[in-house]
C-alpha cells in the first residue's frame, strides 16, 4: 500500500500523513525533508542557491526513488504535482489524496505563521488571501486528479486520517 498526499501549504498533509502511517502500520516520508536531506540545505536556500530549475529537478528524482518503497504514506510538497508528469507518476504509482481547503479556510490556517513558510513571509491580509486563491487557481487542475478528493473543512488531522483509512480499506 502506498497512499500519497497532495494539497496546498498549510493543508495538513505532514501531519495527517505521520497520524496515517502509525494507524496503518506504515512508513512515513515528507519529500521536502527528504530533499533537505539529500541537498543538505533547506528548500529555501536550494532555491535560492541553485534556482527553482534544481529544486524542481531534485524534486522529482527523490519523488521517483521514493514512489519505489513499498508500505508508505509520502506527504508531498505544495507544488510537487504541478511540475513535470507529477501528477500521472503519483496516481500510478499510490493512491493520491487531495486534502481539500478553500482560500479562506487555508488563509486561517496559515495566518500568523508565515516566518515558518518562506514563500509567504513577507504576506498578510489581503496580499496574503490573493497569493492563495491565486496559486490554488493555478493547482486546483492538477490537485483535481487524485485518486481521492478529500474536502478537509472542519476535519481534525485525526478525521482525516480515518476516511482516508476507511476508504483505502473498502
Amino acid at each position: 500500500m502506498k497512499i500519497s498526499l497532495i494539497g496546498y501549504m498549510g493543508a495538513g498533509k505532514s501531519s495527517v500523513g505521520q497520524i496515517l502511517a502509525v494507524e496503518m502500520g506504515l512508513d512515513f516520508y515528507d519529500l521536502d525533508m527528504e530533499i533537505e536531506k539529500s541537498s543538505g540545505y533547506t528548500i529555501t536556500e536550494t532555491i535560492f542557491n541553485k534556482g527553482e530549475l534544481h529544486f524542481r529537478k531534485l524534486e522529482r528524482e527523490l519523488l521517483e526513488n521514493l514512489l519505489q518503497k513499498d508500505n508508505m504514506v509520502l506527504s508531498t510538497g505544495g507544488g510537487t504535482p504541478c511540475y513535470y508528469d507529477n501528477m500521472d507518476l503519483l496516481n500510478t504509482s499510490s493512491f493520491s489524496v487531495y486534502l481539500k481547503y478553500g482560500v479562506m479556510d487555508l488563509y486561517a490556517r496559515l495566518e500568523g505563521h508565515q516566518s515558518e513558510r518562506p514563500l509567504i513571509a513577507h504576506l498578510s491580509g489581503d496580499a496574503l488571501r490573493e497569493y492563495i486563491g491565486k496559486h490554488l487557481f493555478e493547482r486546483n487542475g492538477y490537485y483535481e486528479r487524485a485518486t481521492m478528493v478529500l474536502q478537509a473543512r472542519d476535519l481534525t488531522h485525526e478525521d482525516i486520517a480515518n476516511k482516508i483509512k476507511e476508504f483505502v480499506n473498502e
